[in-house]
């Protein structure tokens, strides 16, 4: 099942005090992005998140879901409905998340 884009905007309004907060579409579900960098994405309208240290030490008690067939598993944000939490669940783990891929230019 594909997300909405109705949820897709929850998310974002949600997140909407953080600046750089992207998203690209992707087969049905979004990748979300933060300062360039791959937090989570929307999928099956549920937030996931990847499962970073900071992501597990906020959400101790989070269930790991797969987004979708042969993907690692994500760690499930439930709490979508608080803003202040989303927030600082975003800024506490951009510092763990890898740097973006540099593209390869054709020669």
């Amino acid at each position: 099942m594909a997300s909405s884009k109705d949820y897709l905007s929850f998310v974002l309004e949600q997140l909407s005090a953080l600046k750089d907060i992207s998203y690209r579409a992707m087969m049905g579900e979004y990748i979300l992005y933060f300062r360039g960098k791959i937090v989570g994405g929307i999928y099956d309208n549920r937030l996931l998140v990847k499962p970073v240290p900071s992501a597990i030490s906020l959400m101790p008690t989070a269930t790991y879901e797969l987004p979708y067939e042969g993907a690692k598993e994500m760690l499930l944000v439930d709490d979508i409905d608080n803003k202040a939490f989303l927030c600082r669940l975003f800024l506490t783990m951009y510092d763990e998340l890898p740097a973006p891929q540099k593209k390869n230019s054709p020669k």
